[in-house]
């Protein structure tokens, strides 16, 4: 590789060459126009004059517009028109000077340079772009690399990761072919890759190829169609690579260092999440803002995230040491500047909840601690009504005494037509800061935000897939029809406080989550991005549904209420509310008589305050009967569609 000196030199380097080549051009063309008696001038005065002029400015302005600082292999259009408004403004420039020089060249010969220098200049570094790849291609031999790599994108995201692997990587990586479906790039090179197929061609390339890995160079895409293409891919024995999103790349830039394996993220197809950060820091900016359950995995993340924001404080409030602490350390490391404190408490303990606000004052409160594990509330219903009910109904009263701006509930859609205790207590918490907001004299804009299953949370599903398949198996499913809605942990944080943004206050925020997700499909695709075979080298185990379990679940209760935010994935549903005297006596009901220890009448006592709390079995058959009416009136007229 030692024919490559000359490209591996340093970046300052390269551009003194480039430079001193810049002025070379300008005194050949002007001494060329001169020696070829254009014009009859002083070739000992004034030629040198006009010479110098030129190359103060052609120079000057060339550096103004950065084209000492590109690089020049990966330029584009951009880089090359800059080029041409350097080359003309210098020429203009130019010719004004030597107006008033005596002895110097006329304005018709000035133009006539100007015009050959643009081309001379412009030429040199389209040559530079060109040659160097020639060059980089023609020594990085295909046979010499360990692993055979098929990109999946003939775009410009490609083409940079292209030329990085070609410069850094060639004794490790073969660059077999592209992957594109737009029909027009079929057979054409990419920096001398050659796009060799379509989406439908991946199993069969990988398979002819022996292709090791495939690296998804294609950043602004939209989820489904990403998930879609994924999905070929996982079909294939090759390991997958993906870039980060587009607005990451944005930030950051490309490169082959940032591709991550690819995760169930990807193939859930959820699009990337588009905030309006003005909105957001208009009122997080320099507040003190207080997060309840702030060491749990909806909790920490919402720290994170507002941390980007420059809260005046970030309270931290959680009854778990550790997750508090680990977090308390995370933030010191990557947010030093970071104002901070964790606060050991517990929600249920109204006095000590007092003494923290009355001291501290927040600004904002987002009430994050609850207990959600939907089979342990089943066995504990009384635990479920201390932690979720009697600490938001704690946190919200106290939250409109000391008048504090805004309070945000953080949700479930297992709220929506409960069928487990869980549920039940989520949604009669919906109910309690909504009864405390329309309380005379409330200053405190109160609002809830409502979302489904969180990939990657304490407690989730996948966890405990990927801690089976590690053991080797089995995967346990509770049922093989049941689904659920997912989205990203920092997707729902930044949702989270989007909503707060847009809170005046009685809102129920409904977050968009996309198409409902077979937890089947889900084990299957999760087994083989492990490397397996599913139901061969790990099995899938269905174990029955668990109680208070339902197959399906919903995100707003009528859909009649919901309207629309500034934002596409936040919607507001406004159930009717409570006076909160009533639900303080019903509540007062319900501790009595989770008292006497019996869960059965806990659970009865339950329903009555929450009417749309039922069975799993209710909700479950009745939406087999709906789906079945659906099937039989499309049947009938061909008009109506699952």
């Amino acid at each position: 590789m030692q024919d490559l000196r000359v490209l591996n030199l340093s970046r300052r380097k390269k551009n003194i060459i480039l430079l001193l080549v810049d002025i070379s051009i300008i005194m050949l063309v002007y001494a060329t126009l001169a020696l070829l008696n254009i014009e009859d001038i002083n070739l000992t005065t004034g030629i040198w004059i006009n010479i110098g002029i030129a190359i103060i400015t052609y120079v000057f302005l060339l550096k103004v517009n950065n084209m000492y600082s590109c690089i020049w292999v990966n330029a584009g259009a951009y880089e090359f028109t800059q080029t041409i408004v350097a080359s003309i403004s210098a020429c203009i420039v130019v010719t004004w000077i030597t107006l008033i020089i005596p002895n110097t060249m006329s304005v018709l010969s000035n133009i006539l340079a100007g015009i050959l220098i643009m081309v001379a200049l412009t030429g040199v570094r389209l040559s530079l772009r060109v040659l160097t790849r020639i060059v980089t291609y023609s020594l990085a031999d295909r046979t010499d690399g360990k692993y055979n790599i098929l990109i999946i994108g003939a775009g410009d995201c490609a083409s940079t990761i292209i030329s990085e692997i070609r410069k850094e990587k060639s004794n490790d990586y073969n660059i077999i072919g592209i992957i594109d479906d737009n029909k027009a790039k079929l057979n054409t090179l990419l920096n001398g890759v050659k796009v060799l197929g379509n989406r439908d061609n991946i199993v069969e390339i990988v398979e002819r190829e022996n292709i090791d890995q495939i690296l998804f160079a294609i950043a602004k895409i939209d989820g489904e169609a990403k998930s879609k293409i994924l999905d070929i891919c996982s079909k294939t024995t090759a390991k997958v690579k993906v870039i980060p999103g587009y607005y990451q790349l944005l930030e950051e830039g490309i490169s082959v260092n940032k591709m991550r394996d690819v995760d169930l993220r990807d193939l859930i197809g959820r699009e990337e999440v588009k905030l309006d950060k003005s909105g957001i820091e208009k009122y997080i900016n320099n507040k003190i803002v207080l997060v309840t359950g702030g060491g749990g995995s909806i909790g920490s993340e919402l720290c994170r995230q507002i941390a980007k924001f420059n809260p005046k404080l970030l309270l931290i409030l959680d009854i778990y040491e550790n997750n508090a602490y680990d977090l308390q350390n995370e933030l010191s490391y990557n947010e030093p500047n970071l104002n901070k404190k964790v606060i050991i408490a517990s929600v249920r303990d109204k006095a000590r909840l007092g003494q923290i606000i009355s001291a501290y004052k927040p600004n904002i409160i987002f009430h994050a601690a609850a207990h959600k594990h939907v089979p342990l509330m089943e066995d504990n219903p009384s635990e479920a009504i201390k932690n979720n009910v009697i600490g938001t109904l704690n946190m919200a009263q106290l939250a409109s005494q000391y008048k504090v701006e805004k309070f945000v509930l953080i949700s479930t859609d297992k709220a929506v037509n409960p069928t487990n205790v869980m549920g039940a207590t989520k949604r009669l918490c919906e109910m309690i800061v909504q009864a405390v907001n329309n309380e005379r004299g409330n200053k405190t804009e109160f609002v809830a935000v409502r979302f489904g299953n969180v990939l990657g949370s304490n407690g989730s599903v996948i966890p405990l897939f990927k801690r089976q398949i590690k053991n080797g198996g089995p995967l346990t499913l509770t049922h093989k029809d049941i689904t659920r809605y997912f989205m990203l942990i920092p997707e729902a944080a930044q949702l989270v406080l989007q909503a707060g943004a847009y809170a005046k206050g009685g809102e129920i925020f409904v977050l968009d989550m996309g198409k409902p997700v077979k937890i089947y499909d889900l084990a299957e695709n999760l087994i083989r991005l492990s490397g397996y075979t599913p139901n061969s080298d790990i099995k899938i185990e269905i174990t029955g549904l668990r109680p208070g379990e339902k197959l399906y679940e919903e995100l707003l209760m009528n859909n009649d209420n919901l309207t629309k935010t500034a934002h596409n994935k936040i919607f507001i549903d406004k159930p009717e509310t409570i006076p909160l005297n009533k639900i303080i006596k019903q509540i007062d009901d319900l501790l009595f008589v989770a008292k006497i220890g019996n869960k059965n009448m806990l659970k009865d006592k339950l329903k009555e305050i929450v009417p749309t709390y039922n069975s799993p079995e209710f909700y479950n058959n009745k939406r087999a009967l709906e789906e079945a009416a659906i099937t039989i009136g499309g049947n009938n007229n061909g008009s109506i569609k699952k």
